[in-house]
């Protein structure tokens, strides 16, 4: 008799509010971050809208085999890590900020593998004590990490500048099983903040050349977690092995959780 097949993973993404010029709200998500998550992680999709306090956080966790954090052109409201009010014109999303916050702490204290890219990287130190630099082209001594809109779409997601991994780490670890480890590997930038003081649960996993926090992982974690603040799941930079291979131990996580619901050997 053939066994039956493994389940695939339910992996919930984060979606953005998004509201038109007649005042109609939708909720967003880019199709790069879904079909990483169906091809590269081989789960299931699953948006999750921004819903703030009406989310259900247990019940949705409880379903889950693991979460995905977008990117996302809005930031996290300075007021969640005693920053200074935003400036005019920059893009927020409280809506957002209130369901990722809690959603990302009650994850990690139920095991749920988890995996944060970009706006999602900055959610998780936010989310467990750290704070943000808003501006990270002001800094002295750093680059202007941003998006560069003058040129074409896939080449904004090409490599920008390279990161340097720390040894003996998370990351380190999955850049191997691509054929690395630690050391130099060049990624993409389109992003003005970054992590400024790293949350106390966070291990620094990899630094841009110029100094900025590019990946970290929860120390204390169960499962799998770790966030990155470059885009892996854009078609141009999946191509890459780091990126596939950070995409496939997220999913490997998910799908070991997702037996375990099925063995009935989750803990409740």
């Amino acid at each position: 008799m053939t066994a039956p097949a493994a389940p695939k993973p339910l992996i919930g993404i984060t979606a953005c509010t998004q509201e038109g010029d007649d005042g109609v709200v939708s909720y967003k998500v880019g199709e790069k971050y879904v079909q990483a998550i169906a091809a590269a992680a081989g789960g299931i999709p699953l948006l999750l809208p921004p819903l703030g306090d009406a989310t259900e956080i247990d019940p949705l966790i409880e379903r889950l085999d693991g979460l995905f954090l977008t990117g996302s052109p809005s930031n996290v409201e300075p007021h969640h890590y005693a920053g200074p009010p935003a400036r005019a014109g920059v893009k927020r999303d409280p809506a957002r900020d209130a369901t990722t916050l809690p959603l990302i702490r009650a994850a990690l204290a139920r095991g749920l593998p988890l995996f944060a890219v970009c706006r999602g990287h900055q959610e998780l130190n936010v989310a467990l004590g750290g704070s943000l630099h808003q501006h990270v082209e002001e800094l002295p001594g750093k680059r202007d990490h941003r998006e560069q809109k003058d040129l074409p779409v896939a080449a904004r997601y090409g490599a920008a500048h390279p990161i340097v991994i720390e040894a003996g780490g998370v990351l380190a670890r999955i850049n191997g099983e691509a054929g690395g480890g630690a050391g130099e590997v060049m990624v993409n930038s389109l992003h003005s903040q970054a992590i400024d003081r790293p949350a106390d649960r966070l291990a620094i996993e990899a630094k841009s050349d110029d100094g900025v926090i590019e990946a970290v992982s929860v120390k204390d974690a169960a499962a799998f977690a770790l966030g990155v603040q470059w885009h892996p799941e854009h078609p141009a930079a999946l191509e890459w092995p780091l990126s596939q291979a950070l995409f496939g131990s997220f999913g490997e996580a998910a799908a070991d959780r997702a037996a375990a619901r099925a063995a009935g050997r989750l803990a409740a």
